[in-house]
């Protein structure tokens, strides 16, 4: 297929780059609204009992959880006349705008002292604004033109979870054309040196930017289709910048390679095409895979990332195996144009062939599988401590402080927590949709909770309430009644520790209620969220591995290897788990990444959504490695030589490759968002393991510690190779054109 997909490009390489061309443009054309499609959020879980929560309160209550919380400041006391005057005012103007309801103050709810800060100069402002999260965020985005800012004595700020969520999504997209601007001049002055010519360095950045902009135009349509997250542009621009880098740096280097064989320009692109081509099919396969494996999660921001994974590499490996052939097509040996380096000339394939086993990579093999056994133990050991923090991971989900300080959100949100009784802020709705026309049984039932050992109060939409562990009022005073048999009313934390807000939905839960009772609240979706990503991990991680099973197979024709690849792409991620919680947890060296606050906690997301894409990348590596290694193999018929002629073969366009993804994927510590930055630290963390402590030492040793058997599979499982595997095919040698020449690189 590859062969007759490469006599076709190279004969209608002017069509297939105007097509290709005007795809890449309707996609960036499409991609200029991309943004106002994709929502923040989705860190939930639609099918939880606190999302069944929130949908009853709405349809038997009309009634949302607060989502909008505006701090109200004043040079005066807020007990004040006139501030009090003022404050009511502003709460009833914005109680009549449209979309907005349940607005309560300071002013208006007989001063509760938990909307009243410690200095008695701020006051709180909560309120629902309804509708889905695209409608809701932007309604909080006109709310604050119109609202924030100094009103009749008062400075008014915004914040909320709504004001966050928009927050995000404006930050996502700061971030994205950031990382692009910051990535791609690095990344082309690292092409150059690579490669060492203009033309050659230029040819994966243009691949790469036919790719994002196909991707981030296939996104649009998933996004007008379906709900998507906002870091899934992130996703697209620097994934998609990467990947196809990777992909055309291995094309394009195996390219040079068959022109200096002695293959002209056209036999040159078929003998790519079946060799490096069914590595970057492979290879993109593989990352897609990893990020589809997220589908499983229920979380919409989880999967969001795991679709955007998945599209990208795909069109990644589309773009690398048919644009990037055409352009080679196209340019013949001019791809040698603008040297900046004067390469070395070989002596032919013979002067190759000799310098292969003189190569830094063929040396460094050959010395580590005279010692196997102490190589191998000591840079597991050391990969192992590198990893040793993430045994005391502590996780949670993403709240404002994962925003920059500038954020408004951010700031609303760090001065409740400060100078508010912020407990308020964790109430806890437990809801009856039905059976709750017995009053002697929901005033039993709120009485146990309230004595529960970490409530201090059970209120109700009146402000009554009862104290924890004390007499408890009368029923009525527990609980709001619907019309028919619904129920409701709020559990108060004793503290604001999201830790005890965590126990208190568990122990809510565990007590027996006279009717189904649904727990919401920011604590109960939490707490729901960590469940199903806990439950849903072994099915994607048992996708990926047995995925990973049967592709690594169809490129090694072995059975020992593709588990072997697998232990050692999950032990290159154990520096990136242990950095995740040395650096964004415990806050460790956390001033070299920019303005980001460590909470003493990972998002629970983080962890998984960076295994499906490093997985992934390592798991790249690998298949680079191996399938060179197989051809080698299959050449010689030595398990020994096939190793270290595999790895001189790869080794440095893979370190290449390695150095220039990484340089892309740090461009993510540019961003203002605690999430993406995390995925700036661990993607590199993941690819530099892999691609020298893991394919430089660990893999040769094991390889040489297994010798033949390395290589065995049974007769039925190798006839099944022989018929369906994916293994590289060079072309047979062409003599090139009298006058052609080969340059190295």
């Amino acid at each position: 297929m590859l062969d007759r997909l490469a006599g076709f490009v190279v004969r209608k390489r002017l069509a297939v780059l105007v097509v290709g061309l005007l795809l890449a443009v309707v996609g960036g054309v499409a991609s200029t609204t991309l943004f106002d499609k994709l929502t923040a959020g989705g860190f939930d879980d639609p099918k939880s009992e606190s999302s069944r929560a929130i949908t009853a309160l709405d349809k038997r209550f009309g009634q949302g959880l607060p989502n909008l919380t505006l701090l109200v400041t004043s040079k005066g006391r807020v007990d004040d006349p006139s501030v009090t005057a003022a404050g009511t005012e502003l709460t009833r103007k914005l109680g009549k705008e449209p979309g907005v309801g349940h607005v309560s103050s300071y002013w208006t709810t007989g001063k509760a002292p938990q909307l009243r800060g410690k200095s008695g100069h701020k006051a709180l402002i909560m309120g629902t604004v309804t509708g889905d999260d695209t409608t809701s965020q932007k309604r909080v985005a006109e709310l604050a033109d119109r609202y924030e800012g100094s009103r009749a004595g008062l400075e008014v700020r915004f914040g909320g979870y709504t004001k966050f969520q928009r927050e995000l999504l404006e930050q996502g997209q700061k971030d994205a054309t950031t990382g692009e601007t910051v990535a791609i001049p690095i990344t082309l002055v690292a092409l150059v040196f690579i490669f060492g010519s203009a033309v050659a360095a230029a040819l994966p950045l243009a691949v790469a930017l036919v790719a994002m902009m196909l991707t981030m135009g296939l996104t649009w349509i998933l996004a007008s289709v379906t709900t998507v997250g906002s870091l899934a542009a992130s996703v697209v621009t620097l994934l998609g910048l990467g990947l196809a880098i990777d992909y055309s740096l291995l094309m394009v280097s195996r390219y040079r390679e068959e022109l200096r064989s002695g293959l002209a320009p056209p036999e040159a692109i078929r003998a790519t095409l079946t060799s490096a081509g069914r590595t970057v099919t492979f290879s993109a396969l593989t990352v897609a895979v990893s990020s589809l494996a997220m589908a499983w999660f229920p979380l919409q921001a989880v999967r969001s990332m795991g679709y955007a994974g998945a599209l990208t590499a795909l069109l990644s490996g589309a773009s690398s195996l048919i644009v990037l052939p055409a352009l080679l097509a196209l340019l013949g040996d001019r791809i040698e144009k603008g040297r900046v380096f004067r390469g070395r000339r070989r002596g032919g394939p013979e002067a190759a062939a000799r310098s292969v086993e003189n190569g830094f990579w063929h040396r460094l093999a050959t010395t580590v599988m005279r010692r196997p056994v102490p190589i191998v133990t000591i840079v597991t050991g050391f990969l192992l401590l590198l990893g040793a923090p993430f045994l005391g991971i502590n996780l949670g989900m993403p709240d404002e402080r994962v925003m920059p300080a500038s954020s408004s959100a951010r700031q609303v949100a760090d001065t409740v927590r400060a100078e508010f009784d912020s407990s308020e802020q964790n109430a806890l709705q437990v809801v009856a949709p039905e059976g709750g026309s017995d009053r002697t049984a929901v005033g039993a039932y709120a009485k146990r909770l309230s004595k529960l050992p970490h409530v201090a109060a059970v209120r109700t939409a009146t402000g009554a309430y009862a104290e924890g562990r004390q007499a408890a009022p009368p029923d009525q005073r527990y609980a709001r009644f619907a019309s028919g048999d619904a129920v409701y009313f709020s559990v108060v934390p004793e503290t604001a520790s999201a830790d005890d807000a965590d126990r208190l939905v568990g122990e809510i839960r565990s007590q027996k209620a006279p009717f189904e009772a649904l727990v919401g609240g920011a604590a109960a979706t939490n707490h729901d969220a960590a469940a199903a990503l806990e439950k849903w991990l072994p099915y994607a991680l048992g996708t990926v591995l047995l995925t990973m099973l049967v592709l690594l197979f169809l490129v090694t024709g072995s059975v020992m290897l593709p588990f072997l690849a697998l232990v050692l792409s999950a032990l290159s991620l154990t520096a990136t788990f242990g950095a995740l919680v040395w650096v964004f947890q415990d806050g460790h060296l956390a001033g070299l990444f920019g303005d980001f606050t460590p909470t003493g906690n990972i998002a629970a997301t983080i962890p998984v959504m960076l295994f499906g894409l490093a997985f992934g990348l390592a798991m790249d590596y690998q298949v680079f490695l191996l399938s060179r290694m197989r051809e080698e193999y299959e050449l010689t018929g030595s398990p020994t030589a096939a190793v270290a002629q595999g790895l001189e073969r790869t080794g440095r366009i893979v370190t290449a490759a390695a150095v220039a993804i990484s340089v892309v994927f740090l461009a993510f510590t540019v961003s203002g968002i605690s999430l993406v930055k995390a995925y700036g630290v661990g993607l590199p963390l993941a690819v530099l393991m892999d691609a020298t402590l893991i394919r430089g030492a660990v893999l040769p040793a094991a390889m040489r510690l297994g010798g033949r058997a390395t290589w065995w599979a049974p007769a039925p499982l190798r006839r099944l190779h022989s018929r369906y595997g994916l293994r590289e095919e060079p072309a047979a040698p062409t003599p090139r054109r009298d006058g052609d020449r080969a340059l190295t690189g």
